[in-house]
């Protein structure tokens, strides 16, 4: 699967450009402030949906602008493809395929495999349990249609609950039948997320010890723990535990929306005792790992993104991630630096077909 051709239209800094990739390398080079990492973004919003760096689709459209489109070409499985995402001031944004546009963009998730490697991951490490649980279900639900369906249904659950405690409170009301209604349902779906999820970090987990030492030549120990209320009993039981609790919060303070995962590096927590090189070789492990997992499931492998990581490594590190995105099993890579020559150094090294793009 590559990306052939992208259509800019008042998306971020572009007002209108045109791009043709090639299939191996493209390398997107230029001072900062010029748009590389947007062109990464608009590919990333091609297989989302969404932006990756600012979820709010108004804040896309070019300033004094009354819309963006992002119009992608690629050929997966042989055959081409056309994606359009757009949106107009006051109008949902829309996605479409081949001309039809998706009821729910859900339907598109995973039918074009992609994962970027970029500075902002660090929020992975640094940031609340919700950064992780994203990655979980971003990484799941690209080969997993069942799972993403039963995690929009699970938050769906979720904020009626929540709504209805708030109500309870605010009206010195309660109904137990009412609540027991969304406990079930929670229940119900909480158990089939809690084990995709634990299946998930036995597979994963390999993959990224395999990945990590690979990218830092060592044999240095690293964890991922799965953290979950589930790991200690059934929800329906917690929910009725909790119930006072939930009642005086005014929200569901149990759940696998609290799940977490746990990054490790010789026992030790890597956020407190990481180096920064640590930090980085072990954000960047764990994208690959994505990578191979999302290709082992879906036979296809994912395009990668890999945006200003080259100012982040040593020269070892940067030579040991080159030699591994090189192999046969990475399909269309995308790289943006501000250093051209070094760039074409790295990727002529590969003895690979690439394209270098100015900006």
């Amino acid at each position: 699967m590559h990306l052939h051709t992208l259509l800019l239209l008042n998306y971020k800094n572009f007002d209108s450009a045109t791009f043709e990739f090639d299939q191996k390398f493209n390398c997107l080079v230029g001072n900062n402030g010029k748009g590389k990492t947007n062109i990464l973004d608009s590919i990333y919003h091609l297989s989302f949906g969404k932006s990756y760096f600012n979820p709010i689709s108004l804040q896309n459209i070019r300033h004094g602008e009354d819309y963006f489109m992002i119009e992608g070409g690629f050929v997966r499985e042989e055959k081409t493809e056309n994606i359009v995402v757009g949106m107009r001031r006051g109008q949902k944004k829309t996605l479409r395929r081949n001309g039809k546009i998706y009821d729910k963009f859900s339907e598109h998730i995973g039918f074009l495999p992609l994962v970027i490697v970029s500075p902002s991951d660090r929020d992975l490490i640094v940031e609340g349990s919700e950064a992780r649980r994203k990655f979980i279900d971003s990484v799941i639900s690209q080969s997993d249609k069942g799972y993403l369906a039963h995690l929009v249904q699970y938050h769906r659950f979720l904020e009626q609950r929540n709504a209805l405690l708030k109500y309870f409170a605010a009206n010195q009301t309660f109904d137990a039948k009412t609540l027991e209604v969304y406990d079930l349902n929670l229940d119900r779906l909480g158990a089939e997320i809690y084990l995709k999820r634990k299946e998930f970090i036995e597979r994963f987990i390999s993959i990224f010890s395999d990945q990590y030492k690979a990218v830092s030549q060592t044999e240095e120990g690293i964890g991922l723990n799965y953290e979950s209320d589930l790991n200690d009993g059934n929800l329906a039981g917690m929910l009725k535990t909790n119930l006072q609790k939930d009642r005086m919060l005014q929200y569901t303070s149990v759940g696998i929306h609290k799940d977490d995962l746990n990054f490790s590096i010789e026992g030790f927590p890597i956020k407190k005792f990481g180096s920064q090189g640590q930090q980085k070789t072990f954000l960047i492990a764990l994208k690959l790992a994505q990578f191979h997992f999302i290709a082992e499931k879906s036979g296809i492998a994912p395009i990668l993104l890999l945006d200003d990581i080259f100012d982040k490594l040593d020269d070892n590190r940067v030579s040991q991630l080159v030699s591994l995105v090189n192999q046969d099993v990475f399909g269309q890579i995308f790289i943006s630096d501000t250093h051209a020559d070094r760039t074409q150094e790295i990727v002529n090294q590969t003895g690979k077909s690439f394209k270098m793009i100015g900006l």
